[in-house]
Formats: structure tokens, C-alpha cells, sequence
């Protein structure tokens, strides 16, 4: 997705023990555990990486600024895929040979439904205070309704309340926001990797804020642990190394349920994760945007807002949007929960640059207050839509012996392509993402995700099923072509001499 430049330390030899391989539910799949064994025992594990966007940067005769530069840099690097696919899209009737998109994590699942509910009178509403200019942290009427709902919905123990609100033009904004409140110019978030990439761009292009990566693997070492699991361990070797760098970490970014694993932290986990956090006085960024898209019911998702207490509350930070529950991601509506006036108040200051029409805001403030159809409608149905979407994506993925990573949340899966790399490089994993795009399917490849493993991709499953078909379709005709390539060059390998063509 974009250069980094790595500074490591290397971990004390551990004995890892074997276990049985683990279902769905927890975090393992298809032979995967035996997988991540054999390949990852081979090197000693990174413990941390500290970020650095513009390492392999260099400047132009352009007239843009210096941030300039980067910001342009940053576009023309991390979205080739999807401006590709934009200027190629799959259109059954119009464009049958057009690129599919498993690529972006998009519901489009439930558009039926939400456009007849956005359609409703209800929703049809104007009055002179609706296209004045708001208070900056969202409309009161609309902030009531955000409380409610995450009251409800995440199953707080008290009532939260809309002097905790402020309302911003998406999860991307946000980060920015937060990030730009909370640290000076250099600072760092820990953030545990993979993690979804973009956060990257978000965290750093206004407030010159770096990541410091907490390296996970897919490496399992006992009947209770999970690949890709995170601790509170990992978080304080991670953090040690990277202040032995003089990097100040101010925060640490979580994602739950988490992008691109679709993993879930229990309750025990969060207060590990918070006490950690409050140990060391760190804000906590927590990112539920997939909370209501955990389709699997016996996974037991619990939301932090859901604790009946929070270790450190004025530095805990709760973000949440309708880009992924409700399958809107062009709507651009996040909002921020946090019991810090202070926070609240500058997040709140950025608003005049990431605030929301005072229609939308209507329609938002609507949409939430109406539970009955969430909860008796909207919900079920787009729960069993991404249940039946997955189970078509999973058996496909069986049919081809190929290991993955997914319990039943968000809407993508974690897909293991190692095999299909002759030397696994990060080079290599290029290339195959590069393949896929040419046989017109989009994929994102584990690099954008700061994956220190090549060869994971993330498939997005939330789609309909003839674009699912197609979609399979084509990755199978790609892994079959790679297969048979790293099939000829192994035995190539392996005859002395390797005869060449004339």
C-alpha cells in the first residue's frame, strides 16, 4: 500500500506446543493451524515496527507544497486498485467483462431495504434550522438519538448521554480528528497489524501522526489461543521497543470486531487491553464500525460502552458509523462518544470542516429512532444475507484447499495464499494482487494491512451471489495458473541441470 520503514527487535526463543486444529468459532480454520506452524517457525518474530509513510518518498518539480506532495503521493500509491476498478466496474447488462470488487468492505447486501425505508415520508422533512449552519457537534435532536441507540444497541449499563456526542462526516474523519486532538506532530498510536490500512493515511496526512505497529502472526501455540491474537504482552514489548526508538506513543487503536480478521475481543480481553492502556496513559481509540455485523450470534459480541466499568474513561474514545452496519458507506456519518469535554469540545472545533448537512442529520436522527425496524427487520435480514453470502464464499474457499481466517463478523475473510508464493515475498504477493486485478477481481493483499506474513489477502464477502460466483470464479482460474507456475518452477529446482529453451 505504501513504503515503510521498519526498525525490529527480535524476541527470545519460545517452544510452542502443537494443538488440534480449531473451528470457526475459534479463529482457526481448514488445516490452518498446521499451516501457520510449519511457516512461521522458521524465523524469530518481529515484535514492533514504527511507521514511517514518507520513507521512500521523493519530491517532485510539481507546485504542490511539501505535504503537498505527500498527500498527492498517498493517492497515487494506495488507490490504484480502486481507481482501476472505477474506471472498469462489473455491470451484469453493461460491462459483463468489467472487475469485480471483493476488494472494498462494503455491504451490498440490503439496499432493497434501505431504500424503502429511506424513502419514507418520514424521512422527507425541511425547516429553516436545517440548512443553517448547526452546533458543530451535531443537531441536539440528532445527538439524543445517537445516545439512545448506542445505549440500546450497545447494551450499556447506564444511559449514555448526547453531551457525549459530536457527529462527524465518517470514520475517516474521526481518526483524523482524534488523532490531530491528541498528539503532537511525530507521535504515535500503537496499533496491532494486520489492521485495516487506510487508517494509516487517516491518523497521519493532517496530523503528521505515525503508527507504531504491535506485529501479530498467524502462529498458534495451544488449544486456547487464536492466529493473529493479540495480548497484553505483545502490547508492552511493542511499546517498550518502540520508546527505546524515542517515539512518544500516545494512544493505542483498537478494532472490534476487528478489520481484516473479523476477530472479536471478549470482555476479559478489552479490560486487559484498557488496563494496559491506563498503566501507561495512553488514550484508547475504539472502533466499533462493525458492531451490529456480527452474523454469527453465538460469538457474543460485547461493545466497551457495554462494560460496567471503564478502567480509564476520560481517555477512552468509542467511534461508530453507518458505512458498515447500515450498508451506507456513501452517506458519510460517524460519531464519537467520549465522556473527555476537552476531547469532545476540539473534535467538535474540526467539525466545521467534517460536519454534516442539517438533512442528513434529519434523516440519520429518523433512521436510529426507528428500533422496531432495525431491530425486527433490518437487522435479521441483513444478518442472514451475510451468513448465507459466507457459507458460499467459505465452501468455496474449501473446494479449493485453501486456509483462511474468519469467526463470523464483518464482512470479509482472512485468506491464506502463502502456497501460491515460489520464495514468499512481499514482491510476490504484489504480483499475484496484480494477476488478480488483471483477471478482473479486485482483492486487497496483506501488505495494505501491514501484515508481516506475504501472502494473506482479504476477500470481501457482503455481496450478491452472481458477483460472488463470477468473482470465485475468476480467483480460481488465476490460483490455478500460479499453481501450475510454482508446480514447473519447483521441479525446475529440483533436476540438476534446469534444462532452458532454445
Amino acid at each position: 500500500m505504501f513504503p515503510v520503514s521498519h526498525k525490529e527487535s527480535i524476541a527470545p526463543t519460545t517452544s510452542s506446543s502443537s494443538a488440534s486444529t480449531q473451528d470457526m468459532e475459534g479463529g482457526c480454520d481448514d488445516g490452518l493451524q498446521g499451516e501457520c506452524l510449519r511457516k512461521t517457525d522458521q524465523k524469530q518474530p518481529k515484535l514492533y515496527g514504527v511507521g514511517d509513510p514518507t520513507a521512500m518518498f521523493t519530491s517532485d518539480s510539481s507546485c504542490l507544497s511539501s505535504r503537498g506532495r505527500v498527500i498527492k503521493w498517498f493517492w497515487d500509491s494506495a488507490e490504484e486498485g480502486y481507481r482501476t476498478y472505477h474506471m472498469d466496474e462489473y455491470d451484469e447488462d453493461k460491462n459483463p467483462n468489467g472487475i469485480i470488487n471483493l476488494g472494498t468492505s462494503e455491504n451490498k447486501l440490503c439496499f432493497d431495504l434501505l431504500s424503502w425505508r429511506l424513502a419514507q415520508n418520514d424521512m422527507l422533512h425541511v425547516e429553516p434550522s436545517l440548512l443553517q449552519y448547526p452546533d458543530w457537534r451535531g443537531h441536539l435532536f440528532l445527538r439524543e438519538e445517537v445516545a439512545r441507540f448506542l445505549s440500546f444497541y450497545c447494551k450499556s449499563p447506564a444511559p449514555l448521554k448526547p453531551e457525549n456526542v459530536v457527529v462527524l462526516n465518517g470514520g475517516a474523519s474521526l481518526f483524523s480528528a482524534l488523532a490531530t486532538v491528541l498528539c503532537e506532530a511525530g507521535d504515535a498510536f500503537l496499533i496491532p497489524t494486520p489492521y485495516y490500512g487506510a487508517i494509516t493515511q487517516h491518523v497521519y496526512l493532517y496530523g503528521n501522526i505515525r503508527l507504531a505497529y504491535v506485529y501479530l502472526d498467524s502462529k498458534v501455540t495451544g488449544l486456547n489461543t487464536r492466529p493473529f491474537q493479540l495480548t497484553v504482552e505483545k502490547l508492552e514489548m511493542a511499546l517498550q521497543g518502540v520508546n527505546s526508538e524515542g517515539v512518544q506513543v500516545k494512544g493505542l487503536i483498537l478494532i472490534n470486531p476487528q478489520n481484516p480478521l473479523g476477530d472479536i475481543y471478549s470482555p476479559e480481553e478489552l479490560q486487559e487491553f484498557l488496563g494496559f492502556a491506563m498503566r501507561h496513559k495512553l488514550h484508547v481509540i475504539m472502533d466499533e464500525v462493525y458492531m451490529l455485523s456480527v452474523f454469527e450470534e453465538s460469538l457474543g459480541y460485547r461493545s466497551i460502552l457495554s462494560l460496567e466499568r471503564l478502567p480509564d474513561p476520560r481517555r477512552t474514545h468509542v467511534m461508530w458509523a453507518t458505512s458498515k452496519d447500515f450498508g451506507m458507506s456513501g452517506l458519510r456519518f460517524g460519531v464519537l462518544y467520549t465522556e473527555n469535554q476537552h476531547v469532545a469540545t476540539a473534535v467538535a472545533s474540526l467539525c466545521r470542516y467534517h460536519g454534516l448537512s442539517g438533512l442528513v442529520q434529519y434523516q440519520v436522527a429518523r433512521l436510529l429512532q426507528d428500533h422496531d425496524w432495525i431491530s425486527q427487520v433490518y437487522l435479521p435480514e441483513n444478518h442472514a444475507r451475510l451468513r448465507a453470502a459466507h457459507t458460499y464464499v467459505t465452501e468455496e474457499l474449501r473446494a479449493l484447499g485453501i486456509p483462511f481466517v474468519s469467526r463470523g463478523a464483518g464482512f470479509f475473510i482472512w485468506v491464506d495464499l502463502r502456497k501460491y508464493l515460489r520464495k514468499g515475498t512481499f514482491e510476490e504477493e504484489a504480483l499475484l494482487w496484480r494477476q488478480f486485478l488483471d483477471n478482473k477481481v479486485l482483492l486487497s493483499f496483506g501488505k495494505a494491512f501491514e501484515c508481516k506474513e506475504p501472502g494473506w489477502f482479504r476477500v470481501v464477502f457482503s455481496d450478491k451471489k452472481n458477483r460472488l460466483c463470477l468473482g470465485m470464479q475468476r480467483i480460481r482460474q488465476v490460483l490455478d495458473r500460479q499453481s501450475q507456475e510454482v508446480e514447473d518452477a519447483s521441479l525446475c529446482h529440483s533436476q540438476e541441470p534446469c534444462s532452458q529453451p532454445r
